[in-house]
């Protein structure tokens, strides 16, 4: 092992990422009985150009007036190369920063981005006198943020996850889809012709590559990742497939863009039963081993050793806040 240890910058469950447009009275509303781990009030994307001075408004009454209970909000500001972002920080976390944990910038593109934002909480929450600091979520979704991840990680202290933006990835990329995530069909290779000449289709995951770089610099710098939203919110069985995967690529969870698609997340980025059981079965071996002066014992016939504990103290500490 590195003599570089990473530990996790801030421990916060992130299974599931309630976006709210925040120019929407009546789904703010409904966010304070959300199950979601987080509520993220969008200033950015699902607001109009025409409705960025009233979504402000609104949101900061919300935000002062409705009991939040336990929930982690957040808000996603508008982009840095916009009119909108200084606005944005500056209305509403001088207005009601205390009630907030989080601010996403989204379009992240170099470290300077963060240093920016950075600038100008550090300076709101100390002329404001807030005793809390508030974390950063960044929202990597263009071809230069994807170059420049590992700094854009370890930019600040304050920063907290790392998210991927599919649908502006897609369209910096200039990737051939209108899709916001999921599969697509043109994605795939051929087999070659069996003996009987036939084919099969092997399909690609158009994905795997920017996911799999964010989970990576995400955790080489303490970091939650966290994977975008999966736009066809009425498609049950599709949002489980992605869901899974994205679990599997050591994602802490995903977006949700719609409240029946909640649930679902929560409880696929929930460990199981039977991985519990397993988890605490590996870490009560191993401590007997231990006790034996053995580095690795068999257990259901399958070896154990060392790395096997921190895969097991890993899924027990999610449990645990849960």
């Amino acid at each position: 092992m590195s003599f570089t240890l990473v530990e996790p910058r801030t421990v916060r469950l992130n299974r599931s990422e309630m976006a709210v447009p925040a120019s929407n009275q009546r789904f703010i509303d409904k966010s304070t009985q959300s199950p979601a781990d987080i509520i993220l009030f969008d200033l950015e994307d699902s607001v109009a150009p025409d409705e960025k001075n009233d979504a402000r408004r609104t949101l900061i009454r919300a935000l002062s007036e409705k009991d939040w209970e336990h929930r982690t909000l957040s808000i996603r500001v508008n982009g840095l190369d916009t009119p909108y972002m200084y606005q944005d920080i500056v209305d509403v976390i001088g207005g009601v920063g205390d009630k907030l944990d989080l601010v996403m910038i989204p379009k992240v593109g170099t470290a300077a981005d963060v240093y920016a934002v950075d600038m100008l909480l550090t300076q709101i929450e100390t002329a404001c006198g807030f005793k809390k600091r508030l974390g950063i979520e960044l929202l990597i979704e263009t071809a230069l943020g994807m170059k420049n991840i590992g700094e854009i990680a370890a930019a600040s202290p304050r920063n907290e996850s790392l998210h991927f933006g599919a649908g502006d990835y897609a369209a910096s990329t200039r990737m051939r889809t209108v899709n916001i995530g999921g599969p697509h069909p043109d994605c795939g290779v051929l087999t070659d012709p069996n003996e009987d000449g036939l084919r099969e289709v092997h399909w690609d995951d158009m994905w795997h590559y920017p996911v799999a770089r964010m989970v990576v610099a995400a955790r080489a710098n303490g970091l939650r990742p966290v994977n975008g939203p999966f736009g066809d919110f009425s498609d049950s069985e599709g949002l489980q497939v992605y869901a899974k995967r994205s679990a599997i690529l050591g994602c802490e969870g995903i977006w949700a863009i719609h409240p029946n698609q909640v649930k679902v997340i929560n409880e696929l980025f929930t460990p199981t039963e039977k991985e519990i059981d397993r988890a605490k079965r590996i870490l009560a071996a191993m401590e007997q081993a231990q006790k034996e002066g053995k580095g690795a014992v068999a257990l259901d016939g399958r070896m154990i050793d060392i790395v096997s504990i921190k895969q097991a103290e890993a899924m027990i500490k999610k449990v645990d806040l849960i």
